[in-house]
């Protein structure tokens, strides 16, 4: 069978499986006692009354960052992974025996930049107190969270204002993506790096190597799979409204938001398509020695 023929049923698949899910859900939310369910928790997530109310500038910028950053993470992950032989290879000026691919030293240099970034994003988020607003603090997240997750699932949208609240799947997720999928993302990549010393033999019996690398590919997968859940919400949710919340801090419908977003959309595809050895040499030779083997 060709291949084009494989995708092609493999969207038809998907697509008759997409409309069993909704046509389901649409019964199941007509039914009196689910819809008495949705009544009693409508699916906004219970938040304490001090949470402050909207998107601070600092936050945007960090939302920004973070898709810059795990953009180029992805891609040179990806590279890695499928790399026959490097296009040219880095040694650092401090160890003259290590050596490893100028895609790596990528990798890992973006990495650094995106744990400083998430680093900062964490202390201003307790700071802030905008932590109110993706960490669970009562358990009723839970039913309002499922509630949330049917009425997605009918596509008759749960009522949002994300500039004022989540609702429970959206603040879930959110505290899922921080507090578990990044350290997760963390403490594999690091295991897996030249970063973790030989000399740890007890730590590295404690944490082998290969459940590092059982963690850290699916974690990317997560990470790809949330963000194309997100940006599809983000659009069909009210998109002018969303990208000025999360792009110019302001609750509006003015374009200052979707601009913002393409121009940083447009700079994180430059900068992906720009990572090759030719310009990333010299950036790499301020810290080691670049070679072609």
């Amino acid at each position: 069978m060709p291949r084009w023929a494989k995708w092609a049923g493999a969207v038809v698949g998907l697509a008759v499986v997409f409309g069993l899910v909704v046509l389901f859900a649409r019964w199941l939310v007509g039914t009196g006692p689910v819809a008495d369910f949705i009544e009693r928790y409508p699916g906004r997530a219970p938040t304490p009354e001090s949470t402050p109310v909207g998107f601070p500038a600092w936050l945007n910028w960090a939302h920004f960052f973070n898709i810059f950053f795990m953009a180029l993470i992805v891609r040179t992950g990806l590279q890695i992974r499928s790399e026959r032989r490097a296009p040219a290879y880095w040694t650092p000026h401090w160890d003259h025996k290590r050596k490893i691919s100028i895609t790596l030293w990528l990798h890992l240099c973006v990495d650094l930049a995106w744990i400083v970034n998430g680093i900062i994003f964490i202390v201003l988020l307790f700071a802030t107190g905008q932590w109110m607003r993706i960490v669970p603090t009562s358990w009723e997240v839970v039913p309002n969270a499922i509630s949330a997750g049917l009425q997605y699932a009918t596509l008759d949208w749960p009522t949002e204002h994300a500039w004022v609240h989540y609702n429970g799947l959206q603040q879930i997720f959110y505290f899922l993506t921080v507090f578990v999928a990044a350290p997760l993302a963390i403490v594999s990549g690091f295991r897996m790096s030249g970063w973790w010393s030989m000399k740890w033999k007890r730590a590295s019996r404690i944490y082998p190597l290969t459940v590092a690398r059982a963690l850290h590919f699916p974690v990317m997968i997560y990470f790809c799979v949330f963000t194309v859940v997100h940006v599809g919400l983000v659009l069909t949710t009210g998109v002018i409204a969303n990208l000025n919340g999360m792009f110019a801090a302001q609750d509006s419908t003015g374009w200052l938001g979707p601009v913002l977003f393409v121009v940083a959309m447009l700079v994180t595809a430059g900068a992906t398509v720009a990572a090759r050895p030719m310009l990333l040499a010299p950036a790499a030779r301020l810290m080691g020695r670049v070679t072609a083997r």
